[in-house]
């Protein structure tokens, strides 16, 4: 008894450690054999665990009824996951290929854009690839994008003029952050007012940054593989290069649509052919809105105006860096002593700005 008793108290610890082995190899096999066959999910920013199947069951296999958005990498379905949590999920076009691939340079790539923090970037939970069908796993944002917002009317008076401008502080932020906190810098490439989302307390969010260099990590930062028409930086219709002054941009044209209420590309086009020398900024504001009164207010909307005008220059080296904006409006006086209908747009547009880099 005694020496049996020896024998496996002696024996326990090489036989759970050979258990342990053989688990692990199958565990491994069992992985490996997922990626060959194109099913795996890896979400590693997510309260829990979320099955494939789950997805499915949420979507009905992804029924248009549950598609709140399409765009050029995917379209954006809404999904309520067993545990009662909404997340959304974008399924991408690109991998709907006849061979099922999944590189791990993308797989790195995902798992770097998960590690992002910031307060105004929509959180990246992860990504799920099942038999060619590939998707991302995002944070919901109850209240839609900006884009929505601004041309809905009931919307749009909502997003009173404080709201708006902390509309613009936060994309500016989001973006410096991108730019120049993260390594590598993270280039945007597709900044529009569809790709600004608000939260049930129209809080901001960027969204789908990096989706570009998921989609071709062979591609560098210098190829033009994204961009909304009205929002790209002219440059790049013959220097094919994309830069963060080409998110800059984007930004300023973002800045302008929103204080505006619509795009601002008639707006443009009259100040840069100096056809608009007697237009005041207080007549291009949403006029659905009362007009700013608040001395606070008004300086806020002048400033803005400042820095999206600055940002809209058809040279990229007159254009400032997004740190540069964002810390503008964390540090600028923010009390105009002018009144909003003194200051013309050209004077905003041909206004020097001692920040420029």
């Amino acid at each position: 008894m005694h020496g049996s008793y020896y024998y496996f108290s002696h024996s326990f610890p090489y036989l759970a450690f050979a258990c342990f082995q053989r688990c692990e190899t199958q565990k491994h096999q069992n992985e490996a054999r997922a990626i060959k066959n194109g099913d795996i999910c890896s979400i590693w920013n997510y309260d829990g665990r979320i099955a494939y199947e789950d997805i499915i069951k949420a979507t009905s296999d992804f029924d248009i009824k549950y598609c709140i958005g399409t765009g050029g990498y995917g379209s954006v379905y809404r999904a309520q996951l067993p545990n009662g949590k909404i997340v959304a999920l974008k399924k991408l076009h690109h991998f709907e290929a006849e061979e099922p691939a999944f590189d791990k340079s993308f797989r790195n790539e995902v798992q770097m854009l998960t590690n992002i923090r910031h307060r105004n970037i929509v959180k990246l939970y992860g990504f799920c690839l099942h038999n060619k069908c590939m998707f991302l796993v995002y944070e919901y944002m109850e209240r839609g994008s900006l884009f929505y917002a601004l041309r809905t009317d009931v919307e749009a008076i909502e997003l009173g003029w404080t709201q708006r401008v902390n509309i613009i502080k936060a994309i500016a932020h989001a973006l410096s952050y991108l730019h120049h906190d993260c390594t590598p810098p993270i280039v945007h490439r597709d900044i529009s007012s569809n790709k600004i989302l608000l939260n049930s307390e129209l809080e901001t969010f960027v969204s789908d940054f990096g989706t570009a260099r998921l989609l071709y990590p062979d591609a560098s930062n210098q190829t033009v593989i994204a961009g909304t028409y009205g929002y790209i930086a002219p440059e790049l219709a013959y220097t094919m290069v994309v830069t963060e002054k080409c998110d800059a941009y984007s930004f300023g044209v973002v800045a302008l649509e929103t204080i505006m209420g619509r795009h601002p590309g008639e707006l443009l086009s009259s100040l840069a052919s100096r056809s608009a020398p007697n237009i005041m900024l207080t007549d291009v504001l949403d006029p659905r809105l009362p007009p700013p009164t608040n001395p606070v207010v008004v300086g806020n909307i002048v400033l803005v105006a400042m820095m999206a005008f600055a940002c809209v220059r058809s040279e990229p080296r007159s254009r400032p860096t997004m740190q540069c904006v964002s810390q503008e409006f964390l540090s600028r006086m923010k009390t105009s002593v002018t009144p909003l209908h003194a200051p013309s747009l050209l004077q905003l547009w041909n206004r020097e700005l001692s920040f420029i880099q």
